[in-house]
């Protein structure tokens, strides 16, 4: 990908990954960069400068904590280069912290049955960027949705562990044994932001009882949603399940996007200006 933060933030764009677009606002005295200059920042790398040394490195940090977090609003920030950081320039820049593409949902949907074909067409129209995993590639449709990434493991537990923190985690498995593998390893992650394992009342149960013999604790089985779907949908055809999944997928994402922070007077202000 090039180092130039405009064609790198067309390629993060294009892969549907978080990113945060960093401005500098304003300078007083000498600083490393002139006001306009920006710099983009993913979770695993990072475009262009805002002048190096620890004013960027801790403008990076900045960055990974915004995304880690899954914050969405604008943030500013005013650093004094002399005081604070150590900077032989001796000036004070204002940088804003703009997330990018933050509301975008990871999903990883493990399964090409019935229901997994039907549930990948629907969250590839939503905010989401799906990595969907099965283990046989012949269960795939022949055309894979724009959004949505094909993945044949052999290993599909393997999986978990390249999915970010705050990820949507949707089982639905030809096989129990492999529903549990899945299982165990999502909730020992942790991190995630919606687990959803397909199955009734009665498969719930049999999977609570193997999980507390394997040391899982209530509040962690708490977190697993089974039977997923809304309720209120009682259909059984496999469009009629994929659909009730996706409404949950979505009122579980706009509950998280709506606690995010508001926007400071300063942070409205300066936005305002750059849009003109």
């Amino acid at each position: 990908m090039s180092s130039n933060w405009i064609s790198a933030l067309a390629q993060l764009e294009q892969d549907g990954t978080p990113a945060v677009m960093i401005t500098v606002v304003e300078e007083k005295g000498s600083t490393p960069r002139n006001a306009g200059a920006k710099m983009v920042v993913s979770a695993q790398a990072q475009f262009d400068t805002i002048g190096g040394g620890h004013l960027e490195h801790k403008a990076i940090k900045i960055c990974r904590q915004l995304l880690e977090e899954g914050r969405t609003q604008p943030r500013l920030e005013r650093f004094s280069l002399g005081a604070s950081l150590g900077q032989c320039c001796g000036g004070a820049t204002t940088l804003l912290f703009e997330p990018l593409g933050t509301n975008i949902v990871q999903v990883a949907l493990f399964g090409a049955g019935h229901v997994g074909r039907a549930l990948a067409p629907i969250l590839a129209t939503l905010p989401c960027r799906v990595r969907w995993i099965d283990s046989r590639d012949d269960e795939f449709p022949g055309t894979i949705p724009e959004g949505v990434d094909k993945i044949v493991s052999e290993f599909p537990v393997d999986e978990i562990a390249d999915m970010p923190a705050n990820s949507y985690f949707i089982v639905m498995t030809h096989n129990h044994q492999l529903d549990q593998e899945l299982t165990e390893a999502i909730l020992k992650r942790g991190d995630f932001g919606y687990y959803g394992l397909i199955g009734s009342h009665t498969k719930r149960k049999k999977f609570e009882h193997r999980l507390k013999a394997k040391g899982f604790s209530d509040e962690q089985l708490e977190r697993m949603t089974c039977p997923m779907g809304v309720a209120a949908v009682k259909g059984k055809l496999p469009a009629e399940i994929a659909i009730s999944v996706a409404a949950e997928v979505i009122a579980t994402y706009n509950a998280a996007f709506g606690r995010q922070k508001e926007r400071t007077p300063l942070e409205t202000a300066v936005i305002e200006r750059l849009a003109i």
